[in-house]
């Protein structure tokens, strides 16, 4: 694709970014294919290689309009687009660009303006978020069907494994999963207790960033970035941890991105790269420790589940096969529904900001899973299990809760 980028972008670390991604698209069109909003619109303004037009357009100096910003809205980020496309083209990265110049460019009516504000300041914090969530638990019973999709029934932690261990590992604990599911991480940690390693949660380290990016607060995001990074870098430099762990595929793949988010900073480049690169999903973790998990599960864990990998998981990490291999292994049998490539229509923030299109997509996805007649659906992400869960009475569980429940069960 041949580029001509205008003077306020030319020369600047987006813009070169940008057009090295644009010049490798070859316009084939594959990705619309795999698009879960082409898929539902038939638009060729709501499949990725109508996005890419259109911020291209921007970016060589059209102005950029209401229509255009809906269009990028409506993008999940599923990346599943970049599994399909032949030519390595990034979209995520390039559609990161193209918002945030349609942000500066086009001003949003107050309604959208405020329900963006309060998500990027709400949610990211915990101590706003958790005390919110447990009114609104309480209230539950009284809400409207719609509120009550966002707020998931009260669910309890159990037990934060107390026993020192000579492997470490720091843990993200997140901003809003330790109040919709305490239980994830604390099964992560028992799990990993039970093999030997100790999970460490740094009380400084909060929200990942994705959730204030996403919402074209890129400044705010980074600074969500460089706070982790403070409060991880004592750990990492002394040596004291091997790994930095994730149970939300969502934060995974926005962690493994701080060295490339954070490269032109002078201060945290080296930091932020070494972060990263310590960075993994309990996914790319655990399967080293299936001899392990053998010997303390010898029975077989006998489930039928149906496995939703997330698009964070599948897309963005570029990592499948593991959860099932190692469920599988365990003596569980695992499902993959038809179509388990396309997103479940959470997307962060998505659900809300889309709602529409977001439960369109999430209904699609239960009746693919529950036609595999499972006895209980398992993801990796804590958007992912919030939303599917919002739509079925079959239990939604992260899929470390399975192996912790069997532990407990020996």
């Amino acid at each position: 694709m041949q580029t001509n980028l205008a003077d306020f972008i030319q020369h600047t670390r987006d813009g070169e970014e940008a057009d090295a991604i644009l010049r490798k698209c070859v316009h084939c069109g594959f990705c619309t294919a795999t698009c879960p909003t082409y898929q539902l619109l038939g638009d060729e303004l709501d499949g990725p290689r109508g996005r890419i037009y259109l911020i291209k357009q921007v970016l060589e100096g059209q102005p950029a309009s209401a229509s255009t910003q809906l269009h990028l809205d409506r993008c999940l980020t599923c990346r599943n687009c970049e599994t399909t496309c032949p030519s390595g083209v990034q979209y995520g990265r390039l559609l990161d660009i193209g918002r945030k110049v349609v942000e500066q460019q086009v001003a949003r009516p107050l309604p959208q303006r405020f329900a963006r504000t309060l998500l990027k300041e709400f949610l990211p914090r915990r101590r706003l978020f958790t005390p919110a969530l447990k009114v609104g638990q309480w209230l539950r019973p009284l809400l409207p069907a719609a509120l009550k999709n966002k707020v998931p029934a009260a669910r309890p932690a159990g037990v934060w494994p107390r026993a020192g261990h000579a492997r470490k590992m720091l843990l993200l604990d997140g901003c809003v999963q330790p109040a919709l599911s305490p239980n994830i991480n604390a099964a992560a940690a028992r799990v990993f207790d039970a093999l030997g390693v100790q999970l460490i949660v740094a009380p400084k380290a909060g929200c990942c960033g994705a959730i204030r990016h996403h919402l074209n607060d890129q400044d705010g995001g980074l600074d969500d970035m460089r706070r982790n990074i403070d409060a991880w870098w004592p750990y990492v430099e002394s040596g004291a941890v091997e790994a930095i762990v994730m149970t939300a595929s969502g934060c995974g793949v926005t962690v493994k991105e701080y060295g490339h988010l954070l490269a032109g900073d002078a201060v945290y480049a080296a930091k932020a790269a070494r972060i990263s690169a310590l960075t993994k999903d309990l996914s790319e973790l655990l399967p080293d420790f299936q001899e392990d998990l053998l010997r303390l599960l010898p029975g077989a864990v006998g489930r039928r589940v149906a496995w939703h990998p997330p698009c964070t998981l599948q897309h963005g990490q570029q990592i499948r096969g593991k959860v099932e291999g190692l469920l599988r292994a365990l003596g569980v049998d695992v499902q993959l529904c038809a179509d388990s490539h396309l997103c479940c229509g959470s997307a962060g923030t998505y659900s809300v900001l889309q709602p529409e299109l977001s439960l369109r997509l999430r209904d699609d996805k239960l009746n693919q899973l529950q036609a595999t007649q499972p006895e209980m659906i398992v993801s990796a992400n804590i958007g992912c299990v919030t939303h599917l869960q919002s739509g079925t009475g079959t239990p939604v569980r992260h899929w470390i809760e399975l192996i912790d429940s069997a532990l407990a069960r020996r």
